[in-house]
C-alpha cells in the first residue's frame, strides 16, 4: 500500500467515510474532521509510519506541517517517511 493509500485510509476512517470518498483536493473541514479528528488523525499516521509528524494541535499555525487539504497531508507524510529512510 502506497504512503498516499494509507493517509487516505486513515483520513477516511475518522471522517466516517470510504476512502473513495476523500478527494485530493478536500480539505478536513470538507470532510467533516474537526480538531479532535485532526489530531487522532496525526497520531494513527505516526503509529502506521512509525514517524513524528511535527503538528502542534494547540498551535497549528506554528507548525511546520501543511493541513490545508488531503493532498498537502500526503505530500507531508511522503516526505517525512523518505527522510526516515533516507
Amino acid at each position: 500500500m502506497s504512503v498516499k493509500d494509507k493517509v487516505i485510509e486513515i483520513i477516511a476512517e475518522q471522517a466516517v467515510l470510504e476512502p473513495s470518498d476523500v478527494a485530493m483536493e478536500s480539505t478536513l473541514e470538507d470532510l467533516g474532521i474537526d480538531s479532535l479528528g485532526l489530531v487522532e488523525s496525526i497520531f494513527a499516521i505516526e503509529e502506521a509510519f512509525d514517524i513524528s509528524v511535527p503538528f502542534n494541535a494547540n498551535e497549528p499555525e506554528q507548525s511546520d506541517f501543511d493541513i490545508s487539504s488531503v493532498s498537502t497531508i500526503v505530500a507531508g507524510i511522503e516526505k517525512l517517511v523518505a527522510e526516515q529512510t533516507a
